[in-house]
């Protein structure tokens, strides 16, 4: 982990250690507020971290030992959710440090999990080309997205929760209206693939806008078109 000096722009601050070999760490995820950080590994074993302090492990969650490809923590830090190369998706409590729920619906490896700023939901998706809905509070699969025709490797809530972005391998881009449950606008980055896509923070006076790199190497931003 790094932070920031005056004198030398950023320094180390510190590292997360549990005796973990070179590669076996896959992804990190960081709570919203900084405090906590989650990560996968090859085995399917999912660890939470404090960031302050001793740094120390709180939880480690096993599940059925398939290599865990994504990560997200909920912004209210309760639940940890992973994606898996079997297809699993899992979420944990992170106060009770159970298992809430093994999330059914996508059979074929999972590349992104994201949850909703509220809480209340949960998107997942991945070799499926489907974006999974997920209702956090029941576990119940609420909506399927439908529309890319190639592996989904990205996608991410805007700050209001009202839409929902995806990037896929064939270089497409999509805009979801989550309350429609419909695209509303579809995107040709490249031919090549999108890895990341990221919503920028909404600021007053400023329409929706949101960040894309992948393998064009460079990094595209776009803004929501307004009229006038």
């Amino acid at each position: 982990m790094a932070g920031e000096s005056p004198e030398a722009g950023w320094v180390e601050d510190g590292k997360v250690e549990d005796g973990n070999n070179a590669g076996e760490i896959w992804a990190v995820a960081l709570s919203h507020d900084g405090m906590f950080l989650a990560s996968t590994a090859y085995d399917g074993r999912i660890n939470v971290w404090e960031t302050t302090g001793e740094r120390k492990r709180i939880r480690q969650y096993e599940t059925k030992g398939s290599f865990g490809l994504c990560i997200d923590l909920s912004a209210d830090g309760n639940f940890t959710a992973s994606g898996h190369e079997n297809g699993a998706v899992y979420v944990f409590n992170n106060i009770t440090g159970r298992l809430q729920h093994s999330l059914p619906g996508l059979a074929k490896p999972v590349r992104s999990v994201a949850f909703s700023p509220g809480s209340t939901l949960l998107a997942a998706t991945g070799d499926a080309k489907v974006i999974a809905l997920y209702d956090i509070k029941s576990g119940e699969q609420v909506a399927n997205l439908m529309g890319h025709s190639a592996w989904v490797f990205s996608i991410d809530w805007s700050y209001t929760g009202e839409y929902l972005l995806s990037g896929a391998f064939d270089g497409k881009l999509k805009v979801w209206s989550v309350d429609q449950r419909v695209c509303v606008a579809t995107h040709n980055q490249t031919e090549k693939t999108v890895w990341s896509v990221k919503w920028l923070p909404k600021k007053a006076g400023r329409s929706e806008a949101f960040a894309v790199a992948g393998a064009a190497r460079s990094i595209s931003f776009y803004r929501e078109a307004t009229g006038g």
